[in-house]
């Protein structure tokens, strides 16, 4: 994501080295430069503008230290406008009420009734909520299939009324049922509709006069762009919506909703799509986007993203077996397997500081993992726990099995063992032994 924007901005840094000193000269020449970046980016020009404005007011007012050149400052100064022109701060949803409405809006084709899926799952798995989420598209074919499908895959239970086509009606029944249930959360999935719609805008008008939601989110996909803020505005004239949420932000290389809608429609983005997985929603951190944009990383993120996967009491267990020597093909396929749920390979790659630009132009096929599965899936339960029975003609036929070459198999097994012996050194403490005992340079 906005990797378009991150090269554009690197670039106009580089003009800042090698200067001794921040001049209205250099910095002018620096920022014209971002500026041209925010609006490839589709950036709105007046925040554009505005933004570039006061990057300069502020580098000509800070003195530049002797640690520091003025191309960091500058990145520093870029850094903090950019966290604030996306909100500054993270803003969480409104869940104080008992059960807690929250009103999804947007416009046709925007992914809303997959995102209440996602949320729905967030609000489940991560704050313990009780869920349910309610159908109230009447238009569509099959939406309400669709969010039922998506309720069965999360085990969280979805309100219909196939006959009513009063999206006010199902709204306010939803509730009702829900204070019998004991839910306390509910999630109001609304029909798409165009803002030039009046017909159909007056009809979402209806449904929170008559619920009166605790929380209203508009959802637009990141992709459209400036689109995505005129259509923003739009909404929020008609319904003062309390956030936004951005989808396919995984796929924008771009960013101008991201970096536009908050200064625009003056709503914060509270969360962001980031695949195409119910897992695939995020809680919107500008300071950590702005790290990504400007190639930090985002290390907190991918920590967390760690944390959510993997069990720490199967971490202590994992430890002691690889001190002694124990870890076998199945413990491996089980830390795949972990990864594979903590999202796209490539997007995880770009969370590490450094690493976005180094991966930028790699394709990273998230097929990749296949084969090694394959590999290990066609070995017996005995031969996945002890390697070393891997012979040449055992290792013919997992070749076979799994659809790969005896070449394929001895390099998985040759980077098994020596991944096994790197991480019985390190946990057995022999690696700090062996740098301890180095000759020291004088």
């Amino acid at each position: 994501m906005f990797e378009n924007l991150s090269d554009k901005l690197d670039r106009a840094f580089k003009l800042l080295k090698g200067q001794g000193q921040i001049t209205e000269i250099n910095v002018a020449e620096t920022l014209k430069e971002v500026r041209k970046a925010l609006l490839d980016a589709d950036v709105n020009y007046k925040v554009a503008k505005q933004f570039t404005d006061t990057v300069k007011e502020k580098a000509l007012g800070r003195d530049v230290l002797l640690s520091v050149s003025p191309g960091q400052l500058m990145v520093k100064i870029t850094h903090e406008e950019l966290t604030s022109l996306m909100g500054g701060q993270v803003t969480d949803i409104n869940l104080k009420s008992n059960p807690s409405v929250i009103l999804m809006s947007g416009l046709q084709g925007s992914g809303k009734t997959t995102l209440s899926g996602k949320l729905a799952n967030l609000l489940k798995t991560k704050r313990n909520r009780q869920v349910m989420l309610v159908a109230c598209d009447v238009y569509r074919p099959a939406a309400i299939d669709q969010l039922k499908v998506l309720g069965e895959q999360i085990g969280v239970e979805v309100y219909a009324e196939i006959e009513n086509k009063n999206p006010v009606q199902i709204a306010q029944n939803a509730i009702a049922y829900a204070k019998t249930k004991g839910y306390n959360t509910v999630i109001v999935d609304t029909a798409g509709r165009l803002a030039i719609d009046e017909e159909m805008m007056n009809e979402i008008e209806r449904v929170k006069k008559a619920i009166n939601p605790d929380e209203i989110l508009f959802v637009v996909d990141a992709m459209t762009g400036q689109d995505a803020v005129n259509t923003a505005k739009a909404f929020n004239d008609r319904l003062n919506f309390d956030g936004v949420v951005l989808t396919k932000l995984d796929g924008d290389t771009r960013g101008g909703a991201a970096l536009s809608i908050k200064s625009v429609v003056n709503k914060p983005i509270k969360f962001v799509g980031t695949g195409e997985k119910l897992e695939a929603l995020d809680v919107f951190y500008p300071e950590r986007m702005s790290d990504r944009i400007l190639g930090m990383g985002d290390i907190v993120s991918l920590v967390e993203r760690a944390q959510e996967q993997f069990d720490s009491k199967q971490a202590a267990e994992l430890q002691k077996k690889i001190a002694k020597n124990q870890f076998n093909f199945n413990d491996f396929l089980g830390q795949l397997q972990q990864i594979k749920k903590m999202g796209n390979i490539k997007d995880l790659m770009g969370m590490i500081p450094g690493m976005g630009k180094m991966v930028k132009d790699v394709d990273i096929d998230e097929n990749s993992f296949k084969s090694i599965e394959a590999i290990i899936q066609s070995m017996t339960e005995k031969e996945r726990e002890s390697p070393e029975l891997l012979n040449g003609g055992r290792r013919k036929r997992i070749a076979s099995g799994s659809g790969t070459t005896i070449q394929d198999v001895n390099r998985l097994i040759k980077q098994f063992e020596d991944m096994r012996k790197m991480m019985k050194m390190f946990t057995t403490g022999q690696a700090q032994k062996m740098m301890r005992n180095m000759p020291q340079r004088r």
